[in-house]
């Protein structure tokens, strides 16, 4: 096996597989698929569909949401046995958006190696396809089903000047779009359906259109959103607004409170309100 220890210890294999498309499989990890010897899937059901398709012949064990924490214990031990272990998600990249982070972390804290097979994951293959910026972006995967979270985490991403990227589930989309919309504002959004699949679509529109699309339209295919940040200008705006209902002592402050000193603040002030520092002194003097 690759990367086998003298010790007989065993080893994690993350192993990224299709998103939709059985060709973006890479060579490593049908052959690690086969060398491993054993195969923890988030579904069975789901993964014996790909080992068949690559005649796979390796055992398998079910690792999902539900039995994470325990069997994560049972495959370590395994491990420590000198058991090679292959992870594999429904689709894409173990540890995006699924239980993998658990087994990965008992895995650290037993000292075991682990290794990450590189291939498929939705939210970059979306990212790539959305015309957004591709620079700096954020990654929220689901929204979560509780309404008071899912109102925290809008309201924190109502100001993320990043691209933003979730997920969403087609009989959630309309309610997801709806709630995106009243707290974000119609912003620019790239929605993304059955990435690498024959009917693969990457539609730039904003998430009000998107909304009146689906509210008389099925959606249909796991679904990713690309979703614009806030613009700097606006963040600009927001700024100056709060400066200008701030009188100069009060702007000054505000950065002394956070450990500048006061020629520093004076400067920082005189930068914000589009004034001299001479003028910011002359104002604190009472001038």
């Amino acid at each position: 096996m690759e990367g086998e220890r003298e010790d007989g210890m065993g080893m994690l294999y993350l192993c990224a597989t299709p998103i939709g498309n059985l060709e973006d499989i890479s060579f490593r990890v049908v052959r690690t698929l086969r060398e491993v010897d054993l195969i923890a899937a988030e579904d069975t059901r789901h993964t014996i569909k790909l080992l068949n398709h690559f005649e796979i012949k390796t055992p398998m064990t079910s690792y999902h949401e539900y039995n994470k924490v325990d069997k994560a214990r049972y495959l370590v031990e395994k491990m420590r046995e000198g058991t090679h272990v292959a992870l594999v998600t429904d689709a894409g990249t173990p540890g995006i958006s699924d239980p993998g982070e658990e087994l990965v972390r008992q895995c650290y804290e037993a000292e075991i190696p682990v290794t990450s097979l590189p291939g498929p994951a939705a939210c970059v293959v979306a990212l790539t396809l959305s015309g957004m910026s591709t620079r700096r972006f954020c990654f929220e995967a689901f929204l979560p089903s509780d309404k008071k979270e899912k109102q925290r985490i809008l309201e924190e991403l109502k100001g993320e000047t990043r691209t933003i990227i979730l997920y969403e589930a087609p009989h959630r989309l309309v309610r997801t779009l709806g709630e995106i919309r009243e707290v974000l504002g119609d912003r620019r959004i790239t929605l993304c359906r059955e990435l690498t699949k024959k009917y693969e679509e990457a539609w730039q529109t904003t998430i009000g259109e998107a909304l009146a699309r689906y509210e008389s339209e099925e959606p249909k295919g796991e679904c990713v959103l690309v979703i614009e940040g806030k613009s700097f200008l606006e963040k600009e705006e927001e700024r100056k607004q709060i400066w200008e209902e701030m009188c100069v002592e009060e702007h000054v402050a505000y950065y002394e409170n956070t450990g500048v000193e006061r020629k520093e603040a004076m400067r920082m002030a005189a930068k914000d309100r589009g004034i001299s520092k001479r003028d910011v002194y002359q104002k604190l003097m009472g001038k």
